[in-house]
């Protein structure tokens, strides 16, 4: 994905060059192309080009609009593009969509966001209001950081580092956030933080107008649920969702010629995604799609593995494997260099994305929102209040079997309790049980008390507990688009930053507009059946995708094998022992609890801690001083 970056001196201080410049070099990286910039005095706009549609080859950006002086910088990709020209009026099919943009807000103002389809970040400088435009789409698929110094200037960019480059920004490191990296369930605590202190996440589907006086940001878009569809039979259900995700496939394989391919593991979510998309090509006359997976030997005891190279069998591709059991020492590297040290911890995306790059990819998509949109959210307790307890139990009895639970009775008594007990009295357990579930965090965590303390880590567990626990509606639609963003949020924000590590864009079909104004819409029964989740999904690529795809039970994972094999490489490389890795991390983690996590790495265990505290260590190390330019 393309680079955005931009200076706004509320002061009236006009924009050295220098300081732009240096913005812009942060984010080469992210787009390799051709760097652009605009100067207006005390305002300065750049951006970074990574190619991913046809018409960026042509638009250069930053973009000014000869008439009012408007100019934008924008990371887009708009999927409405015929839509827009015909309200617009426009005839010249090529015009690239930050052109668009700008003629969008020209005829409706802040506005035009409610007409835009796709995934965007962008600033718009409107020198009529002396304004400061700026938006990010509805989930979030592109990023947009941003310091306010009240009355001296405002600074935006697709990267954090890109601002801090900037020595009037503050450089410290957000201690806060690095206890949330440790107690693992923190990560989505707000839509707003980052590990620098100063510098903010604009959330997903907000805006913000920025003049010499103020700073205004609010939310234009949120999951708005209408009414359930009107009753039909499963397989009109199924050919309605077809539908709406084959448009959405279809705009996300708009790249330039051979540079798009696919995430495939062994799940149905990305399946569907390489099934449909293969289609797509084909009916255009494209294809083969390029898809990259990681997995085992066929003969290895692995689920995922065996699904997978089910997988790879499906006509209309070019699979490409990566056995993470044969990595060379290169692989170490991809422990370094992270933005985040939550980038860490997905290091089998990293090493899709690398190979993806090295073989010609600007494009990769993939299924990650599929577990949220297609969720079937609270259908069993819905079935246990509305007396149904004969559907509600096959369904609890389908549900063990399908996560290979050796006993269905808990899950019985949880969803019993959940459906009869009166909230109020399960307000007051919560309460009740609020520190025993804080100590459930820390206890399988590195984390020092001394540091949770500091950092009021029982006060972040609530502020975690209050975005994510909606209460409860009887409307089963309300629930559902409740439950979209909030830790779907960070899933895409790493998504990002590890494929903008890689000069790449990461696409999600499943996160579209259209695909979750269908989703949210739809009835309980055929979310889930028998147990078996996104049920709709399963039948519909039935003669799509493998039965061993199609019925694998549990979520298999190999993330965790990348995570090992990568962490005993930078272990023996950098020669890190226990001694090395406390003075790196020092009063962040516990002493004792590293020595014991450290024990059982030595003796060959996979560590989860472990691999987390090198990722830390290697981070805090890589930023311990401001960001420079590269030369």
């Amino acid at each position: 994905m393309s680079g955005v970056c931009g200076i706004f001196n509320l002061d009236s201080q006009p924009v050295a060059e220098r300081e732009l410049q240096a913005m812009a070099g942060m984010l080469e990286r992210r787009g390799p192309e051709r760097t652009g910039h605009w100067w207006g005095g005390q305002v300065a706009l750049g951006h970074a080009l990574l190619a991913t549609t046809p018409e960026l080859k042509f638009e250069r950006q930053p973009l000014e609009h000869p008439e009012t002086g408007c100019v934008i910088t924008a990371d887009v990709r708009l999927d409405n593009r015929d839509e827009l020209l015909d309200l617009l009026g426009v005839r010249d099919e090529s015009i690239g969509d930050a052109a668009l943009i700008v003629k969008a807000y020209l005829e409706w103002g802040e506005a035009c966001l409610d007409r835009l389809l796709g995934d965007f970040a962008f600033a718009l400088w409107d020198p009529r209001q002396h304004m400061l435009f700026c938006a990010r789409d509805h989930f979030g698929m592109r990023p947009l950081y941003y310091h306010h110094g009240p009355g001296q200037r405002f600074v935006f960019a697709s990267d954090a580092r890109a601002i801090l480059v900037l020595p009037q920004v503050p450089y410290r490191i957000n201690a806060a956030r690095v206890a949330d990296f440790l107690v693992e369930q923190l990560e989505w605590i707000d839509y707003t933080s980052t590990f620098f202190e100063g510098v903010f996440r604009l959330p997903p589907a907000h805006k913000a107008t920025v003049t010499r006086r103020r700073v205004s940001i609010s939310e234009y878009w949120k999951p708005e649920p209408g009414p359930e569809l009107t009753p039909m039979s499963d397989e009109d259900y199924e050919q309605g969702f077809l539908e709406v995700f084959t448009q959405s496939v279809d705009a996300r394989l708009r790249t330039p010629p051979g540079t798009v391919g696919s995430m495939l593991s062994g799940g149905v979510d990305s399946g569907s995604v390489v099934a449909v998309a293969s289609e797509v090509l084909s009916g255009h006359g494209t294809g083969p799609l390029p898809t990259y997976s990681a997995t085992r030997s066929l003969e290895a005891d692995c689920a995922e593995s065996r699904a997978i190279h089910a997988a790879v069998t499906m006509p209309g591709i070019m699979p490409a494997l990566m056995n993470p059991d044969s990595l060379d020492e290169t692989f170490e590297a991809l422990i370094a260099g992270n933005e985040e040290p939550f980038d860490g911890r997905l290091l089998i995306l990293k090493a899709i994305y690398s190979r993806a790059h090295q073989e010609g990819r600007r494009v990769l998509l993939d299924g990650a929102g599929g577990d949220v949109v297609l969720s079937e959210g609270s259908y069993i307790l819905r079935l246990i209040r509305q007396w149904r307890f004969k559907a509600a139990l096959a369904e609890i009895r389908g549900e063990a079997r399908f996560w290979r639970q050796d006993s269905f009775v808990p899950e019985l008594l949880r969803y019993a309790a959940r459906a009869f007990l009166p909230e109020s009295l399960k307000t007051s357990l919560r309460r009740l049980r609020r520190g025993k579930r804080v100590n459930s965090y820390l206890e399988p965590s590195l984390i020092s008390r001394d540091f949770a303390e500091s950092v009021d880590i029982e006060g972040r567990c609530v502020a975690l507990w209050r975005l994510t626990a909606g209460e409860w509606t009887p409307d089963y639609a309300v629930e559902r688009c409740n439950a979209i963003r909030p830790n779907m949020t960070a899933g895409r924000e790493r998504y990002a930053r590890i494929a903008a590590s890689n000069s790449m864009e990461a696409r999600d079909p499943f996160l579209d507009k259209r695909v979750v104004d269908y989703c949210t819409r739809l009835p309980g029964h055929v979310l889930m059946k028998g147990g078996w989740p996104k049920v709709l999904l399963r039948e519909l690529m039935v003669n799509r995708l493998p039965d061993e795809v199609l019925w694998c039970r549990g979520k298999p994972h190999l993330g965790w094998l990348f995570n090992d094999t990568a962490t005993r490489l930078v272990v023996d490389r950098d020669h890190y022992d226990l001694g090395s890795l406390q003075n790196a991390l020092g009063e962040f983690v516990d002493p004792a609890a590293l020595a014991k996590a450290w024990q059982a790495f030595s003796h060959g265990e996979h560590v989860e801690q472990i691999h987390s505290a090198v990722i830390l260590a290697v981070w805090l190390q890589e930023n311990v001083r401001r960001p420079v330019v590269p030369v």
